[in-house]
């Protein structure tokens, strides 16, 4: 049927929606304190409705048995969402696993780490969740009752009680989950027998029908494909934060056409479901881009997507995936959205760089095709590969502090004796970063297992065994290094002002850095050792530092891949916010760096570089720095306002172009004018829709803490 026909553009619910979203977030804030995180799209749930149920003396829950235990009591109670103007039923409010008061079983204790950890001020990612992509075409093209179905086939052909045990808790998940749905299809009747407006009450009517059709067959249109992928990433949320999404357009592609063809809908209407999914939570979602022969995946709702975006117009995440086949007008597009609406979405990935670097461990064309970038900064193939991708990083510049304290009081001091250092510590904090996953690897199904992603990945349901204890057809483990431009300028620094120059001595530079430039002269020789040669200048010393830093970090973490090539270790340079906390442990280094203060952002340049073109300095530099084996190192791109007029969209898109043709894999962009985001920072309750990319994510500004805020503020005050 056609769903409320006399709306031709379905504005006012959106405005309704949207205006819901944002009271919604104010109340997150008001409860729950300041979230330096996605938005979500959670809610705040109910008190007293559920607890967690502890199966360990220290109080948290750990293993199998447990996280089953837990999330199917929730399901059981968990409170249900319908809103009259949304195409689509559901909310989800609980992290699970931010509710344990510990995230890693003491059971396998990592102490023989923990010495190395502190000293290199690792993020070691041991007990961390979740980063890696299922496979939605799986979930839409069998349902939930063709997964049932799936777990009874195979667990005809494993009949190990550990396996057979494995299949009845995954059942057991899908059982409630469809509990959880039937829920809110008795709640969409009841609401629509209530309703006194006719196309509220049509459209309750038509939410119903909808999840009555996907609680156990697979979906057949576009409305019910949306409502599927939901549920999904509802329940999966709700376990443990997933935030992958996939090829979006390619995945409703099928449901669309069908719809068009058979007269069900019309576009507006797509528009307006699609604009629900993207309302329900920022997933990140991919547009474009070439399928596994290459081809250009755009297509008529790839448009549809972005229409639908313009409509929110709120925190999203949505990437385009820029190759020599991309439509054209979908790139003019992309960035006609980013210039007018400034909220940092969409954002660009590189194919030609990430699929050739994915290339060089051993995969080929056609799989490498299929990674898409599904989080913050993170690469993964949808349902085939786990990576914890984004979990674990170096801080570089620790590094660089230890190696430099090394060598304190040596006479004989260099910067060739200091890189000697540098490089073997380096060594030694990648080959830490290696063990602690490997340590999770081997003890993960004990602490948290992949229940709901075990569903939708390839490989653990046909062999009984979670995805994190070889259900997995590929392990390629990311490790970032992070700080990377504070090492480099540094490094070069120390060169031209000690050796070269001779401005400075070791035993003065020594004195400057332990007074934090407070010392006699201090802020005389701080803005000496700032304005040296920098990273992101051409032929620069700066740039000789961070291609070594490069070169020798991609080596040490491709060094730990297994000798039989099973787990494989990507190098990337992604330092998401840990900027700030990095910067804490961190005391004055060499460039002019004052001590506590944060660290520079993942393979961007330290601000205040440039001595040309900004924009193109920044493109040239990031491109050139990439680890090159299908891992990010996403440039950060702080757009001055003055370019975000429409006059300026082709020179913006001729550097995302550029950009990509150098190498480059991910330009993450923000459009913010120095008054709005200073107004912004000092009452950010005036502010409650202003959308900012803090990394690689979209946040409300007025979500996140005062020290996420000034990261923001001090990029834009600094570009």
């Amino acid at each position: 049927m056609m769903l409320m026909e006399a709306h031709a553009n379905y504005d006012g619910e959106l405005a309704r929606l949207k205006a819901k979203k944002l009271r919604q977030t104010r109340e997150k804030i008001e409860r729950e304190g300041v979230l330096d995180e996605d938005d979500y799209g959670r809610i705040v749930p109910q008190e007293g409705v559920w607890q967690i149920i502890p199966n360990h003396a220290d109080g948290s829950f750990y293993g199998f048995d447990a996280w089953t235990e837990n999330f199917c009591s929730l399901m059981d109670v968990h409170q249900v969402y319908v809103d009259p103007d949304d195409a689509l039923a559901g909310r989800w409010c609980y992290f699970m696993s931010k509710m344990r008061p510990n995230k890693w079983n003491p059971d396998y204790p990592y102490d023989h780490l923990c010495e190395r950890i502190e000293r290199y001020d690792i993020i070691h990612g041991i007990g961390d969740d979740a980063h890696f992509a299922p496979d939605y075409e799986m979930g839409l093209r069998l349902g939930w009752g063709g997964l049932l179905d799936k777990i009874a086939r195979y667990r005809a052909d494993n009949g190990a009680p550990e396996q057979q045990h494995f299949y009845d808790l995954h059942e057991r998940a899908i059982r409630s989950i469809q509990g959880w749905i039937r829920r809110h299809i008795d709640e969409a009747r009841r609401l629509a027998a209530e309703e006194r407006d006719e196309c509220r009450r049509q459209n309750l009517l038509e939410m119903a029908r909808t999840n009555e059709n996907i609680v156990e067959r697979a979906p057949q249109t576009l409305r019910e494909a949306c409502q599927w992928i939901v549920w999904f990433h509802l329940a999966s949320r709700t376990y443990n934060r997933d935030g992958a999404g996939g090829q979006i357009d390619a995945l409703l592609r099928p449901f669309y056409e069908r719809d068009i063809a058979e007269g069900r809908i019309t576009d507006a209407e797509a528009v307006y479901y699609l604009a629900c999914l993207l309302i329900n939570d920022p997933v990140y979602w991919q547009l474009g881009g070439p399928d596994a022969d290459g081809k250009d995946q755009t297509s008529a709702i790839s448009f549809l997507i972005l229409d639908a975006a313009c409509k929110v117009d709120s925190s999203l995440n949505i990437t385009i995936r820029v190759h020599d086949g991309l439509d054209p007008k979908l790139l003019r597009y992309g960035v006609e959205c980013l210039v007018k609406y400034r909220n940092g979405w969409p954002r660009f990935s590189g194919d030609k760089a990430l699929v050739a670097g994915f290339m060089r461990n051993g995969f080929d064309e056609r799989l490498a095709r299929r990674r898409i970038a599904v989080g913050c900064n993170w690469m993964s193939l949808p349902g085939l590969e786990y990576t914890m991708n984004d979990l674990v990083k170096v801080n570089l510049a620790k590094v660089f502090e230890v190696a430099y304290g090394e060598l304190k009081g040596d006479t004989g001091r260099t910067t060739e004796r200091l890189w000697y250092s540098f490089a073997s510590h380096l060594r030694e904090a990648v080959r830490t970063a290696a063990e602690g996953i490997r340590h999770h690897l081997k003890y993960q199904k004990f602490n948290e297992p992949e229940l709901l992603l075990n569903l939708l990945s390839h490989g653990p349901i046909e062999k009984g065994c979670d995805v994190s204890d070889g259900g997995a057809e590929y392990y390629n483990l990311a490790i970032d290094g992070a700080g990377l431009a504070v090492v480099a300028d540094s490094f070069a620094a120390l060169e031209q002002r000690i050796e070269r120059e001779d401005r400075l001595t070791w035993q003065e530079m020594d004195r400057l850095l332990d007074s934090d430039f407070q010392c006699e002269e201090g802020l005389k020789y701080r803005t000496l050792l700032g304005r040296s040669q920098r990273y992101g200048q051409a032929d620069s010393l700066g740039r000789k530092w961070a291609l070594a830093v490069r070169d020798e970090f991609t080596a040490a973490v491709r060094g730990e891949t297994s000798a039989d090539g099973r787990y494989k270790f990507i190098p990337g340079f992604f330092s998401w916010a840990n900027t700030v906390g990095f910067g804490l442990h961190v005391g004055a280094t060499p460039n002019g760096r004052r001590a506590g203060t944060p660290i520079s952002h993942g393979a961007n340049p330290c601000a205040g570089f440039a001595v040309d073109d900004a924009s193109l300095s920044l493109a040239t530099a990031v491109a050139e720095i990439q680890p090159g084996y299908g891992n990010t190192a996403p440039m950060q791109w702080e757009l001055d306002p003055s370019l975000a007029g429409a006059g300026c969209v082709a020179l913006i898109e001729g550097i995302i172009k550029a950009h990509f043709e150098m190498g480059g894999t991910l330009i993450n962009a923000n459009i913010m004018d120095r008054e709005t985001i200073l107004a912004a920072h000092a009452d950010p309750s005036k502010y409650p829709d202003l959308v900012v990319r803090v990394t690689g994510f979209t946040a409300y500004f007025a979500m996140l803490s005062p020290e996420f805020r000034q990261l923001v503020v001090d990029r834009v005050l600094e570009n």
